[in-house]
């Protein structure tokens, strides 16, 4: 079966590789000039990584399991809110990877031969017919396929035309600035794992180890107006955080600006109502665009990938429209309760004055093995 893959990010090309695995004639097309990934650091969840173990990608992923022994919640000031014991979390049900983005990227594509992918090709249009779908490429018709894969990421194109009357993407009134940098001799990886929140600004911080000797480390705050450039948005977090615990702005100052990242954040203003048209299937965030709160974004999309792979494996072309309704029978409802899951958290964790300050006062109260349990719950739905 003649299978194309529309977006060569991470969820893309997973499922290009467990396509190809199963014997389908797969092509993945990327509008890019190569197959790469830039960014920073990257958390794929203990769900995700059951997902990669399916397609057979989890190996490499594995070794970078993280091993801190506490996690949660904590304020401005490093003080613990809502504590979280990842060791017995990682006992009941896993723990968290934590990878350089670019890394993980060249771990998943490994396995795909070089002649299945066709870089510098924009998709433009998809053409569905009662036998198969004609992929448009500057104006051109470039292949016929039996299912296409659209993975396109969260400004996807081609959703817009499956889904015309869809809102699309909403901004969360809320920034992301992101950075890596060397871990300083002596840091306890535990010092200030997990998240930081401010109640007097709705601001966060997170922080997190990459390995033995890497830092990865992430700021959330209120967006007003045009995005800055990352120099002037890691400016005005170091003037938000001049008071909070000294490790944080320690940390940022010390990420080289090459290695800074900012954007605004975005997520679907509603879900989608089908992650399948006939024998068209939307995977990662062209099917659930959620914020960053939960890290569940490229665990979904390995969710997504993997779930393709078990509906299509011996699939006729005859058989695409009922199985990627299948597909969406089981991916929908889990993504979208992710998606929702992670509004959630975005706004308890931006919350400011007094009901901030109830926030705090509740989240001192849950016990931390309630929170644990509450944890493990997520990463095993």
């Amino acid at each position: 079966m003649r299978v194309v893959v529309v977006g060569a990010g991470l969820g893309g090309v997973a499922a290009a590789v467990g396509l190809h695995r199963l014997g389908h004639e797969v092509t993945l097309f990327e509008r890019g000039a190569e197959l790469r990934e830039a960014g920073t650091g990257i958390v794929v969840m203990p769900n995700g990584l059951r997902a990669l173990d399916a397609l057979g990608l989890a190996e490499d992923v594995r070794g970078h399991v993280m091993r801190v022994t506490h996690g949660g919640l904590r304020d401005w000031r490093g003080r613990p809110l809502l504590v979280t014991d990842m060791a017995r979390a990682r006992q009941e049900i896993g723990a968290p990877a934590m990878i350089e983005r670019a890394e993980l990227h060249r771990s998943l594509r490994a396995p795909l031969p070089s002649e299945l992918v066709r870089t510098a090709t924009p998709v433009e249009r998809l053409e569905p017919g009662p036998t198969g779908v004609t992929v448009i490429s500057e104006g051109n018709p470039v292949v016929r396929a039996d299912a296409v894969i659209v993975a396109d990421g969260i400004g996807s194109t081609l959703r817009a035309q499956l889904f015309p009357a869809h809102p699309g993407l909403r901004r969360t009134g809320r920034m992301d600035l992101r950075g890596m940098l060397p871990r300083p001799p002596g840091l306890d990886p535990d010092l200030l794992a997990g998240q930081l929140v401010d109640r007097r600004s709705g601001a966060m911080f997170g922080l997190f180890p990459v390995g033995e000797d890497r830092l990865y480390w992430f700021t959330d705050s209120a967006l007003h107006g045009t995005p800055p450039d990352a120099d002037e948005a890691r400016r005005q977090m170091l003037s938000l955080m001049a008071d909070w615990h000294p490790l944080v702005t320690t940390l940022i100052e010390a990420t080289p600006p090459a290695a800074v990242y900012v954007d605004p954040i975005a997520c679907l203003a509603e879900p989608l109502p089908s992650f399948a048209v006939g024998r068209i299937a939307l995977l990662g965030d062209a099917a659930h665009a959620m914020s960053p709160d939960l890290g569940q974004g490229a665990s979904q999309a390995f969710e997504d990938a993997a779930a393709l792979c078990r509906h299509l494996g011996n699939a006729e072309p005859v058989d695409v429209a009922e199985r990627l309704l299948r597909y969406d029978t089981e991916r929908r409802p889990r993504a979208n309760h992710m998606m929702r899951a992670a509004s959630r958290q975005s706004r308890l964790t931006s919350r400011t004055g007094i009901a901030a300050w109830l926030r705090d006062t509740l989240l001192r109260a849950v016990p931390s093995r309630l929170a644990t349990r509450q944890l493990a719950a997520l990463w095993n739905a």
